[in-house]
């Protein structure tokens, strides 16, 4: 009886998936970051060195600095961890695991289409952010909401759709709790039977799901604020290690890299049938995977880390926004790129069959390249890139339960966003020795689930992205327009005397 019904859902979902992510939701999404970038003159390209001035330079600049929030206004938390939060979220498994899933399932290739997504997904994400801070909501404690429900619900004015994005993002949330757990108690399993030859993996697994599951308490229990001070920490060590690790092991192949540019180019456009060249995909597969990793791995337009975005207590839409452009090229072209060129250096491509296991063989990746150190090394960026993936999305989960219950009292709603937390928390440490691939799936689709209303609305809204980023770069030139920082009249006049205030101080 309970196989039959797992067989159901299996079924159920499997089709559901294939709809979720497939053309029409592919093309979707390429149209969009297509359309948006014409609408605001290819922005990625002309202020891409903005984007970096503006964003991650002064933010390394300040790192050393105590980075305490004095605004009395807004209950938020800074730009940078802001960023930190949203990257967070969009780097974890997918950008080692999910790579070299890519890889295996849909060549080499299919790199380069993760690429051409994450070129476009740049403007796309920029958008969301900008949407977000624009229609986010301040409530009377100075706490913002905000993200792709609310510019649905108070943009497009389509509640019922922003109420079913958000609906979909309470169970990505939830879902991505346990399949990001079962990864970190995976990696810390499988490391500790290669060393000490412990046979009853399931209870080491039990162990790290608990010790995840109390860890992630003590995090979300302090709210963004904490959130985003531990993910600042976090995501700079995680990913300079991950980058560390990878140059070297490229530099030990260095006479494989052009080998691996090659390969990526010429079988982007691979037309053989199936069966024929390396691995033998088709050109349609070969596009499809890549275009569906890239997505799942920077997340430009889920309409997810635009909800950490819109935490941050600036009150330019459009710099938080830049903030997304970064993103994205951070995670696609930096850290998905260094997976993909120590994937393709590392083993010989004619010899990778599409039935390998993904997560072995990037252990292997490490494990070929450095040994028992390289496992070690995975051991702790496996676990750091899920966990910080797991306390980003507990906030998008909340976020999500807010918006729902909005209508409801202040208190009641307190009780229910405590009883999300609890079942989130709990299904992190029974997530951990589930064995069974489904829950990966449903996830999987719950995930694309959230992209379809959302990108219908920033197609709609594509209109008011290009005029809320004019007339910020207009202001930057000096030319005297009325700030658009905020959809709603009364918050509008208060950030701009906020930003007033801000110049006038600056200046003494």
């Amino acid at each position: 009886m309970w196989e039959q019904l797992l067989s159901g859902i299996e079924n159920v979902n499997n089709t559901l998936n294939n709809i979720v992510w497939g053309w029409p939701v592919i093309i979707l999404i390429l149209g969009t970051g297509i359309l948006l970038t014409v609408r605001t003159k290819f922005l990625q390209v002309r202020k891409f060195g903005t984007s970096l001035g503006s964003t991650i330079v002064p933010a390394f600049k300040s790192l050393a600095k105590k980075n305490k929030s004095k605004d009395q206004k807004l209950r938020g938390v800074s730009p940078f961890e802001a960023f930190s939060t949203a990257i967070s979220g969009t780097v974890g498994t997918g950008n080692i695991v999910g790579v070299v899933s890519a890889i295996l399932t849909g060549g080499p290739g299919a790199v380069f289409w993760m690429w051409i997504s994450a070129f476009f997904g740049m403007v796309t994400n920029y958008s969301e952010n900008v949407l977000g801070l624009y229609f986010r909501k301040k409530d009377k404690h100075g706490n913002i909401s905000g993200g792709s429900f609310y510019y649905i619900a108070y943009g497009l004015k389509w509640k019922w759709m922003g109420f079913c994005a958000a609906v979909f993002c309470i169970f990505a949330a939830i879902g991505m709790s346990g399949v990001q757990t079962n990864k970190i108690s995976g990696a810390v399993s499988g490391s500790v039977e290669r060393w000490t030859f412990v046979e009853n993996g399931d209870i080491v697994k039990l162990i790290v799901g608990i010790v995840v599951a109390v860890v992630t308490a003590i995090i979300i229990i302090g709210g963004i604020q904490r959130i985003g001070k531990v993910t600042s920490l976090l995501v700079p060590f995680m990913s300079l290690l991950f980058i560390i690790m990878s140059i070297i092991a490229i530099s030990m192949h260095i006479g494989n890299v052009p080998t691996a540019f090659a390969l990526i180019f010429e079988k982007a456009f691979n037309f053989q049938a199936a069966g024929g060249g390396i691995m033998g995909y088709t050109f349609a597969q070969v596009i499809k995977k890549g275009m569906a990793r890239g997505v799942f791995s920077n997340e430009a337009g889920l309409g997810s880390s635009v909800i950490a975005h819109s935490a941050s207590e600036t009150r330019e839409p459009v710099k938080q926004g830049l903030w997304g452009i970064f993103e994205v090229f951070f995670d696609t072209f930096i850290i998905c790129t260094l997976t993909s060129l120590t994937f393709l250096t590392t083993f010989d491509p004619n010899t990778l069959s599409p039935e390998a296991n993904d997560s072995a063989m990037s252990m292997e990746m490490f494990s070929s390249n450095f040994g028992d150190f390289g496992v070690g090394v995975y051991t702790v960026i496996l676990p750091l890139f899920a966990f910080t993936t797991i306390i980003a999305w507990s906030y998008y989960g909340e976020k999500a339960v807010e918006f729902c219950f909005g209508a409801l009292s202040e208190k009641k709603r307190k009780y229910i966003v405590t009883g999300f937390k609890v079942i989130y928390i709990i299904l992190i440490a029974v997530s951990s020795t589930i064995h069974s691939e489904l829950i990966w799936a449903i996830d999987d689709t719950f995930n694309g689930l959230m992209a379809v209303p959302n990108l219908i609305c920033l197609v709609a809204l594509s209109g008011l992205v290009a005029k809320i980023t004019k007339n910020y770069f207009d202001r930057q030139k000096g030319i005297k327009v009325e700030p658009m920082l905020s959809a709603y009249p009364e918050t509008n006049e208060e950030f701009k005397s906020d930003i007033q205030a801000e110049a006038e101080s600056s200046k003494l």
